[in-house]
């Protein structure tokens, strides 16, 4: 009762200051870099890289792409250097989906290393804002729904897989999830989409549903490659920077992995509305 006491009120803090910094784009902005820089620490420390080039890239990546508005009047190339971004992102991530089924360890190679801390934890951070920032017109609804969709999906796996799961999704490597706690993790994240509609006015429900979709699928994926890599450093949680829950990057693998899909999913709806 104590642990799970814990992990709902700093479940509930973490909600409360992403919520309340969603409200102005700027604090959003600098919660995501501190998120950002965190979550490197923790993924660094789980593939055994201990020099600080990943934190240059991604504050240069971040730090352009993030105040481009300001240091240009030129939006035409941030959408160009924004997409070239994304086609290299959702490349190496459909690499890792690969790598997750196969029996041999994840890359840690050097070059790998690099590719990873860039194309999967930097990019999924920044494209986070991106989600957030909307093609120009700033959406707290968004990013705000986005999330809860993830929190739905991750909270509804847990309780029906741990209560009623019989039939292991990925055993090898996150034994505790259930094909069951899968399911009805899409089931009740599609529910959601449909109160977050009613909620929001910035997107058709159809829209919040397909995105209740993507975010069960690749949002699981995403936790299952972090297990695999935590699995490989012999280790339970990626930290102990949020008491009942682990690390911060154990809070946030899900959205990290599906958000370059989500904004490819907003990127083909801005383009034919």
């Amino acid at each position: 009762m104590k642990e799970l006491s814990k992990r709902l009120i700093f479940g509930a803090l973490f909600v409360i200051i992403l919520v309340v910094s969603a409200q102005h784009q700027y604090a959003l902005t600098a919660l995501f870099f501190v998120f950002g820089i965190i979550c490197l620490k923790e993924f660094n420390l789980l593939i055994e890289q201990r020099n600080n080039i990943s934190y240059a890239m991604f504050s240069i990546l971040y730090g352009v792409l993030a105040f481009w508005d300001i240091l240009t009047e030129n939006n035409n190339s941030l959408d160009e250097a924004t997409q070239i971004l994304h086609v290299v992102s959702v490349f190496v991530l459909l690499f890792l989906i690969r790598d997750l089924f196969s029996k041999k360890s994840l890359p840690k190679l050097l070059t790998n290393r690099y590719i990873n801390t860039t194309f999967y934890i930097s990019t999924g951070i920044l494209f986070l804002l991106l989600i957030a920032i909307n093609f120009g017109q700033y959406s707290p609804e968004n990013i705000i729904g986005i999330f809860a969709l993830i929190w739905i999906n991750d909270s509804f796996a847990y309780l029906i897989g741990k209560n009623f799961g019989r039939q292991k999704l990925f055993e090898s490597v996150s034994p505790k999830k259930t094909v069951e706690g899968f399911l009805a993790g899409v089931f009740f994240s599609a529910i959601g989409s449909y109160i977050i509609f009613k909620l929001t006015d910035n997107l058709l429900f159809s829209k919040w549903l397909i995105l209740s979709v993507i975010v069960s699928v690749f949002g699981t994926i995403g936790d299952l490659i972090e297990s695999k890599y935590k699995r490989q450093a012999e280790v339970k949680d990626s930290g102990t920077l949020i008491p009942g829950h682990g690390g911060l990057l154990d809070r946030l693998d899900s959205a990290i992995f599906v958000a370059p899909f989500i904004y490819l999913f907003l990127r083909i709806l801005n383009y034919v509305s």
